[in-house]
Order: structure tokens, then sequence, then C-alpha cells
């Protein structure tokens, strides 16, 4: 079954939310927020612009953890980075 755009933005939110409050995560976590902003650029399914500018930030963020020496350093480095994402993202359709 595939996600649509609402369900992937949703996980996306839960990935990062997670890490921002837990400042830990693991490699595939990583590649899972890779994988699911590499599916919304291609889908070319997001349609607000200021998401649309985010979405490279955010698939940066996970390339860079998952190669991270030290993925905790990374998570807390990019706090606001993470604090700004999560506000951002539209988890719902008005």
């Amino acid at each position: 079954m595939a996600l649509n755009t609402y369900d992937q933005l949703n996980i996306l939110v839960d990935l990062l939310s997670e890490q921002a409050e837990d400042t830990t995560g693991s490699i595939a976590e990583c590649q899972q927020i890779k994988r699911l902003v590499q599916s919304l650029m291609a889908n070319q399914s997001v349609d607000d612009q200021r998401l649309t500018q985010l979405l490279p930030e955010i698939y940066n963020y996970g390339h860079q953890g998952e190669i991270a020496q030290n993925l905790e350093q990374h998570i807390t480095t990019n706090q606001t980075n993470l604090q700004n994402w999560i506000q951002n993202i539209p988890t719902s359709y008005s």
C-alpha cells in the first residue's frame, strides 16, 4: 500500500520530533527521513512553497546523520533546524 503525501508528512514529522525530543536516533531513521523526502520531491506532490524549500535541507540532514561519526551530536547541533522543520511541515490539510 502506497502512502499518500499526508501520511508521508506525518511520518516525517514523527521521525524528526522523536530525534528532537530524545536527542538520539538511528542510522535507519536517517535513511527513512531521506527516503520520505526523496519520495515527496520525486512525486512533486508538495504544493506548499515553504515546504518545497525545506525538503532539500531535511534530506541533507538525513544524509549527514547517516554518515555522522556521532549521531547524537549531529542531532544536538541541528535542534534549531529540527524545531523549524517540525513547525513548518503541514500535517493536515485544511
